[in-house]
């Protein structure tokens, strides 16, 4: 957990909360521990909502209040979160139970999204909003450069499901055929699919800007 704390920077005066933040439920069944992180997601959650907001309306005068609701929702969906998690190494630091992780729990997108929130809301208790906001400043609100500019916090994906599910009466799926880079800096290229009919292209610094960039490739052809 000292490893974590380095990570996130912040001096926490009772390490408990933390500890708590990184109790997965089904731990409560192999051990001593009285609560789960949920409470404690269900905290983080407001406050990330909170601090999110508040940044947006302070540094995008110009925007309105669609505009800001979709940055919001693309920076904090739980693929966002999730790989925020990854990047602090959330799922080695997860109490669970060992049929949790035997069933993949450590790199489980909801749990580790859902985890990152309990953190958040583990250094609200602790530290304040000014710690929180220090957090997020590192570790999500930079992505918001790459959402805007890949358009992630458009949705491609449901645009093209609507029309391809009409037209081909079959459900577009998404394939990954190439990744580059180091772990910390991927890149991913992405084709989107009707069956064995290829729609389209997109590449981004995640699995889902690609998949979103190659959805907007397919509907520039429709």
């Amino acid at each position: 957990m000292k490893t974590l704390i380095t990570k996130l920077g912040v001096d926490f005066q009772n390490e408990e909360l933390l500890d708590k933040a990184l109790t997965h439920r089904s731990y409560l069944n192999e051990s001593d521990a009285l609560e789960s992180n949920e409470r404690m997601e269900f905290l983080g959650d407001a406050v990330l909502e909170l601090v999110v907001s508040e940044y947006l309306f302070i540094n995008y005068p110009a925007e309105h209040e669609g505009i800001l609701t979709n940055y919001r929702s693309a920076l904090v969906k739980t693929e966002s979160l999730a790989e925020t998690a990854r990047k602090l190494d959330l799922g080695d630091k997860l109490k669970m139970s060992k049929g949790e992780e035997q069933n993949g729990g450590r790199d489980n997108t909801s749990l580790l999204a859902n985890t990152f929130e309990a953190v958040i809301g583990a250094i609200y208790l602790d530290q304040g909003v000014p710690a929180v906001k220090k957090v997020l400043h590192i570790y999500l609100l930079p992505e918001l450069d790459e959402i805007i500019r890949s358009k992630a916090y458009i949705d491609f994906k449901s645009k093209l499901q609507a029309i391809v599910q009409e037209r081909l009466k079959v459900t577009p799926t998404y394939k990954v055929t190439k990744e580059k880079g180091p772990d910390h800096e991927k890149h991913f290229y992405v084709t989107c699919n009707a069956g064995k009919r290829v729609l389209g292209k997109g590449e981004g610094k995640s699995k889902q800007g690609a998949e979103q960039a190659s959805a907007e490739a397919a509907l520039n052809l429709w």
